[in-house]
């Protein structure tokens, strides 16, 4: 029962998830590609505008000039869908990740920690990299997007990256960086971006001149949320591609599709100013990335090292029992599954024959057993493969 109610309680708020999570994201994207689109007014009261179709009806959409007094009513701000997004996805987190740290977080074969160590690392790593982030982006170090701050920004996630896949298993690192970086994005909204914003409001209130400067500190951590935006929904995806996160590379993968990432955002942000034609070649540079990632995902799983010679059902099946009978049976006995997964029975050699490529899959990614809760060793790992290669490449 506890299982079940586990597993509503996930889908409950991974739905909220996705929802404010796409209100989020689709309101970010839209006020940036308006910014990159608005052209010169003649009033010098719009220092912007443009127009545009949508469902049949004509828009012109200004970005105006307020003077000391009193504001337009209704004024809509957007925060709630940044708020809810990291509710719940932190949420989620808890459900997940830290209530099953064994199977998700975890794996003994990569670092042999406790789950509540596993927990605090990740909320300190959630909190510290904020406080790292924010204070490196609001010292005069970082003023003008200095050159040098996006490159210390830049090597902090790497190392980050390479600090996670070293204490997590490759899964819960991959989740732990996007959950860092939009921690990172909520926070720019909720201390830097609506403080701004209620301060350029109260000042035009009140009938005094607005600081610039915090229309600058905002749009800035705005532009940082609009580039990071990708790579975070990479990691939110990424636990269905075992073979990105299950690679020997994991840390250099996330880095590359990282990269891939960022470099198609920006393909989006700069077409308008240089033309479509003109900056493809971002496009292109990401598709390029994107092959060379595959590539270093799949050869070392290629070249893996498996038994030599022919292995019988007879070597495999003690380790069919030890590391996978716990779920892939009719009534599973683990307690992370309340149903066998995808139905995928395995209690028999001829079961086992008949799921032989997608176990193949699995194991050679590394992604089952679930967190290595079963301690399978690369040897028994190896002689597993070979005999699942075997009736893979088998005639029917």
């Amino acid at each position: 029962m506890e299982t079940v109610i586990i597993e509503w309680l996930g889908l409950a708020f991974r739905w909220i998830h996705i929802i404010t999570g796409i209100a989020w994201i689709g309101a970010s994207f839209y006020f940036n590609w308006l910014l990159n689109h608005l052209m010169t007014s003649d009033d010098p009261k719009v220092s912007g505008q443009l127009w545009a179709l949508h469902a049949g009806g004509f828009f012109n959409v200004e970005k105006r000039n307020i003077e000391p007094g009193k504001l337009p009513e209704p004024l809509h701000w957007f925060k709630w869908e940044s708020y809810w997004t990291w509710i719940s996805g932190f949420t989620l987190l808890v459900i997940v990740y830290y209530f099953g740290a064994e199977a998700y977080l975890l794996d003994p074969m990569v670092a042999d920690i406790r789950p509540w160590q596993g927990i605090l690392i990740s909320l300190a790593v959630l909190g510290g990299s904020w406080l790292f982030y924010h204070i490196l982006w609001s010292s005069r170090y970082a003023e003008n997007h200095n050159t040098a701050a996006v490159l210390i920004t830049t090597g902090f996630v790497a190392v980050m990256i390479v600090f996670l896949t070293q204490v997590f298993s490759g899964r819960g690192a991959f989740l732990h960086v996007g959950a860092m970086l939009a921690t990172w994005m909520t926070a720019n909204v909720f201390y830097v971006i609506m403080p701004a914003q209620r301060a350029l409001v109260a000042a035009t209130q009140e009938g005094r001149e607005q600081d610039k400067s915090l229309a600058r500190n905002a749009g800035a951590r705005s532009l940082h949320n609009n580039y990071i935006t990708l790579p975070v929904l990479f990691c939110m995806i990424s636990n269905h591609y075992p073979a990105t996160y299950g690679s020997s590379l994991n840390w250099l993968i996330l880095i590359l599709l990282f990269v891939v990432g960022i470099a198609v955002r920006h393909y989006f942000n700069i077409r308008h100013l240089k033309g479509t034609w003109d900056a493809l070649w971002m496009l292109v540079l990401a598709g390029l990335l994107f092959f060379l990632t595959a590539v270093l995902a799949t050869v070392p799983q290629l070249f893996a090292t498996t038994a030599s010679g022919p292995v019988d059902y007879a070597r495999i099946q003690p380790l069919v029992e030890k590391h996978c009978l716990a779920c892939h049976v009719a009534r599973p006995t683990s307690p992370l599954v309340a149903t066998t997964p995808k139905n995928v029975l395995l209690d028999t050699e001829q079961h086992l024959i008949t799921h032989a490529a997608a176990s193949r899959t699995q194991v050679m990614s590394r992604a089952m057993p679930l967190g290595n809760l079963t301690r399978m060793t690369d040897e028994e790992r190896a002689l597993l493969l070979e005999w699942l290669k075997q009736q893979s490449e088998s005639d029917p």
